[in-house]
């Protein structure tokens, strides 16, 4: 039987707030088989999917769960989760929990699961870079390019840093397809991590002493800023639809979809103003902003950033999300059009952790298992939730 300590270690590896020193306990306890059994066993029952909480055995169980995983909540920066990822991958420790290694196993048997044979690919890098002159150049993994100004390995497009354009600001686009993602450093030294079906617009050099300026047209973004006492104090502004956010120096992520009608800007670390026609907020580190374009109006909440920014590490992280929710971000990622036969399942309540590379049909399947659907069809792009 699992002690207290492990459970508590379990839990807080799960929701992402397992210190260094706890992921070396676990990772020793699971060296033995038998541990690692048990811990099948305990994140199968407790952890996998659940109703909105409503599988739990009894109200009790339900409760001290949750208290469970709501204790000794604190901020963790990007940068520790980072170490804790790579930690944890050299430790054998599976951070990524892969829906199929450990909820399609059936009691008392081993996982023996046929081949999955399936079109559909995970996304990749690429991206289409578009010039001042209109020219469209195609940026894809494994094939490298060179511009006077720039060059890109084809999972990323690096400016030279250094240059300053004294005259007139000349912009290029990158577009990043469905079912793809990429990596920008621009000319000031800041890094941006674009996800799937976005497009960012920005000077291949910026005016020296004026604002750095960039716009992110559409889709996510993950901005790590270089700080303004680099560049003689010069502000760094992101727009964004109809918001800005200003920038001293910082790491933050913007989701502005085009097919959405709210816009969220999470803050990792440092500070941000953001600026909209109806209100002016200022952000401290894991506090998101929930704007409304149909009703025009700004929340602030406290979030799992994490949660909020795994995608850019390759880890799609689900926390009490519906199921339509999380379609819609798979969808993007495989570049297929997701459709419920039933309206009814959209709600069901989900919490998982995903590699981006996982096949679409192992998550199905294991969805599937669990009852939130009863069946599902994939013909080419095309797949029905049933």
């Amino acid at each position: 039987m699992l002690s207290d300590k492990i459970k508590t270690i379990i839990s807080k590896y799960l929701s992402n707030q397992a210190s260094n020193s706890e992921l070396d306990e676990l990772g020793l306890w699971l060296e033995e088989s038998a541990h690692q059994k048990e811990f099948y066993y305990y994140v199968k029952t407790n952890y996998a999917i659940n109703f909105n909480l409503q599988k739990f055995d009894s109200k009790n169980s339900k409760k001290q769960l949750l208290a469970l995983i709501d204790k000794d909540k604190k901020v963790v920066r990007i940068n520790k989760f980072r170490s804790i990822i790579k930690y944890a991958a050299a430790a054998s420790i599976l951070l990524v929990i892969t829906l199929t290694v450990f909820f399609q196993r059936e009691a008392n048997t081993q996982l023996v699961e046929p081949a999955v044979v399936n079109s559909i690919e995970p996304g990749t890098d690429k991206a289409t870079l578009t010039l001042e002159d209109g020219t469209q150049v195609t940026l894809e993994k494994g094939v490298s390019f060179q511009l006077q100004n720039a060059s890109s390995d084809g999972e990323g497009i690096i400016y030279q840093t250094g240059e300053k354009n004294t005259k007139e600001v000349i912009y290029n686009y990158l577009t990043i397809p469905r079912g793809g993602q990429f990596f920008i450093k621009l000319s000031d030294g800041t890094q941006v991590w674009l996800n799937s079906e976005s497009k960012l617009k920005y000077p291949i050099n910026f005016k020296e002493n004026e604002t750095r300026k960039v716009e992110l047209v559409y889709g996510e973004a993950y901005f790590d800023v270089s700080p303004s006492s680099a560049h003689n104090g010069t502000k760094f502004i992101v727009y964004n639809q109809s918001q800005e956010i200003e920038v001293l120096g910082t790491e933050f992520n913007i989701k502005a979809y085009r097919d959405e009608t709210n816009i969220y800007t999470t803050l990792v670390e440092g500070k941000v103003s953001v600026n909209t026609p109806i209100s002016n907020q200022i952000l401290k580190p894991s506090q998101q902003t929930n704007f409304n374009l149909e009703a025009n109006s700004m929340t602030i909440s406290e979030v799992n950033v994490y949660n909020e920014v795994s995608w850019k590490d390759g880890v799609l992280s689900f926390r009490r999300k519906p199921l339509a929710d999380i379609m819609k971000v798979l969808s993007r990622w495989y570049d297929v059009e997701i459709y419920f036969a039933n309206d009814s399942i959209k709600k069901a309540g989900f919490n998982g952790v995903l590699g981006k590379d996982q096949n679409i049909e192992e998550i199905l399947k294991t969805i599937k298992n669990f009852g939130v659907i009863n069946d599902y069809d994939i013909e080419d792009k095309h797949i029905i939730l049933k």
